[in-house]
């Protein structure tokens, strides 16, 4: 993948060594520290439209999760670590101490933001503030699935099936699958919103069948083991400490459930948000209001 273009110049590439293997980011920028995690079935790459603004008020770092993109795909546990969101998280806060960074702010968008927020939960200590694009947890993504609802997530049943049904099925075609499946999910039903750029990463490290793998052991480590810490949460009654910015597409995936706010609001103590003009891949379609949206989040006492 050598030949594909440098989407974030003038920055910083780290290969970090974690329990979840070796993790591959991007680094640039000054000011506070903030992360950024991408989500399915994309890298590090979906953050380069916003990442100059960002990087003009903070540290930026941007990973690759682990079995996605640069970053090492080892093999799954029983319960699916290290495709758990705690397993990932764990990973996050790894490479952040490793960047010099104990404390720091934090942004997730899709599978991401399920990092992140569990990430809030597992080491209350860690985070200045959260922001989550395009979610809400995962215990009501399964408790509240609807018709509309299913209809409108059915890769999250399709994923989690035992292995190697999905990854054959995919495998046939998984460029052809990667458009077919992502397209939908933008308010323009089309891919016109990709940089041809950032398409070329997403389908390189799509083609790899570990990888491939790896991102399907992540929705099944949402199906089991992320839906049961999600459980024992909601039963102990646990929430998020730091401030919480939840943004959404205005067709994205939120937008078909109950309100995004009212749910966030029995996890975290103190929440705002609000939805953004476009569908599910917030800082591609619309990274003008995105960046204009976390940078008045986190800029504001971080």
């Amino acid at each position: 993948m050598s030949d594909l273009a440098d989407l974030f110049p003038g920055f910083a590439s780290h290969w970090i060594d974690t329990a979840a293997g070796r993790i591959f980011a991007r680094a640039g920028g000054s000011g506070p520290p903030l992360m950024l995690l991408h989500g399915y079935a994309q890298t590090n790459v979906m953050w380069h439209k916003v990442a100059p603004e960002l990087a003009r008020r903070f540290s930026l770092v941007i990973p690759d999760l682990p079995g996605y993109g640069w970053s090492d795909a080892p093999d799954a546990e029983p319960d699916h670590a290290p495709y758990t969101k705690r397993a990932m998280a764990a990973a996050m806060v790894e490479v952040m101490e490793k960047l010099g960074h104990a404390r720091f702010a934090l942004a997730g968008h899709d599978r991401g933001g399920r990092v992140a927020y569990r990430l809030a939960l597992d080491n209350p200590g860690r985070l200045t503030k959260l922001a989550t694009l395009d979610i809400v947890p995962t215990w009501h993504m399964w408790h509240d699935l609807d018709a509309r609802l299913a209809y409108r997530i059915w890769h999250w049943t399709f994923l989690a099936l035992p292995a190697p049904g999905p990854e054959t099925v995919i495998g046939r075609d998984a460029v052809a699958w990667w458009d077919w499946k992502t397209a939908p999910g933008t308010k323009a039903k089309s891919l016109s919103a990709f940089d041809p750029r950032a398409l070329a990463h997403y389908h390189a490290f799509f083609q790899d069948p570990r990888r491939l793998h790896a991102t399907c052991e992540d929705y099944r480590a949402g199906r089991t083991t992320d839906l049961a810490h999600d459980e024992a949460d909601r039963a102990a009654g646990k929430k998020i400490d730091c401030p919480l910015l939840a943004l959404w597409g205005s067709s994205g995936i939120p937008s078909e459930t109950r309100s995004p706010l009212d749910t966030w609001r029995a996890w975290a103590r103190d929440v705002r948000g609000f939805a953004i003009d476009c569908g599910h891949y917030l800082p591609e379609e619309n990274p003008a209001a995105t960046a204009k949206a976390l940078i008045e989040f986190f800029g504001d006492g971080v």
